[in-house]
């Protein structure tokens, strides 16, 4: 039966790609992805023949199920990748992998790289249970509703955000939890891979200092007092 395989890609450094991801990427019929010119640059590097590479992003990502789902039935085994990391983690993935799935395919999960466990494997919370949320609105009020929902939890979260609103989520939690300790990776994986710990307050002085802010940004804000 034909099968649509959910591939993880690198979230930086293209060595972070597995040796089944690979394998597979090689072997399928059709390749979908977010950005097809994105992933052309990791097909490349890996020298895997470029085949039929079709468009499925958030936009989009309804409307290329079915067209997908068509493919399967046509007996095409089929790969999706989203631009890096794992798909359906704040990314697309989530609704082909239903639809799919709705449509009695198998759907194949090939793990990898992603920037919330990267974080977590070096955040030193021992083993301790978290909250994923991703991105928060963009909207100051939403964002602000749902750091006080996931502050009163008194869990570790973990978020991500943009360099345009980095600073905004920090003056945020410099207010709201002024005690609370994060630890903000930018840049995972790649040559300026950088991680700031400390409260809020403390990573904000580092990073308004600074003429500029690029790279996206995982922030993980742990429980109880700073130390």
């Amino acid at each position: 039966m034909a099968t649509l395989y959910v591939i993880a890609t690198p979230i930086g450094n293209l060595e972070d790609m597995t040796f089944r991801a690979v394998r597979v990427l090689k072997e399928v019929d059709v390749i979908a992805a977010e950005d097809t010119r994105q992933t052309r640059k990791l097909l490349n590097r890996y020298e895997i023949a470029i085949k039929t590479l079709i468009s499925c992003r958030a936009r989009n990502e309804e409307i290329s199920s079915k067209g997908i789902v068509k493919l399967l039935e046509g007996g095409r085994d089929v790969a999706y990748v989203s631009d890096a990391g794992t798909p359906g983690v704040s990314d697309p993935g989530g609704r082909l992998a239903g639809a799919v799935r709705e449509a009695g395919f198998p759907v194949v999960p090939l793990p990898g790289a992603s920037a919330v466990t990267t974080l977590m494997s070096v955040a030193g919370t021992a083993g301790k249970g978290f909250v994923f949320e991703g991105f928060l609105s963009p909207k100051g009020g939403r964002r602000r509703n749902r750091l006080k929902e996931l502050l009163e939890t008194d869990m570790i979260f973990v978020l991500y955000e943009s360099p345009y609103r980095i600073l905004k989520l920090l003056e945020d939690l410099k207010e709201l939890a002024p005690e609370r300790k994060i630890l903000i990776g930018r840049e995972i994986t790649k040559k300026f891979e950088e991680f700031l710990s400390g409260t809020a307050e403390e990573a904000l002085a580092v990073l308004t200092a600074r003429s500029t802010l690029k790279g996206e940004f995982a922030v993980l804000v742990g429980i109880g007092k700073k130390g």
